[in-house]
């Protein structure tokens, strides 16, 4: 069950750029968990570690996705409660 949940958040995607947008943006967020969420996401651009090589085709994108899905998991979980609920509407 829980491995639906992933591959629906996984093509879901599209609909956090906003939420991202917002949880920088936000007074609400501290600031050392805004630094944490930017240090991740800035650190997997950089230092793309794959445990399945990229050439592998669909393989390869799985453990990009896991590592996005992570990140993306935890930011949501550090959210304010008032940027959770305006995101609730969309299905995030």
């Amino acid at each position: 069950m829980k491995m639906f949940s992933r591959l629906k958040f996984i093509f879901k995607f599209w609909k956090f750029i906003p939420f991202i947008k917002d949880f920088f943006k936000s007074k609400e967020v501290q600031l050392h968990h805004k630094a944490l969420g930017a240090l991740l996401i800035l650190t997997y651009l950089v230092f793309p570690f794959d445990l399945i090589p990229d050439y592998l085709m669909l393989f390869g994108f799985i453990d990009d996705l896991v590592i996005a899905t992570f990140v993306l998991d935890w930011m949501v979980k550090l959210a304010p409660q008032s940027l959770k609920d305006k995101y609730k509407a969309t299905g995030l």
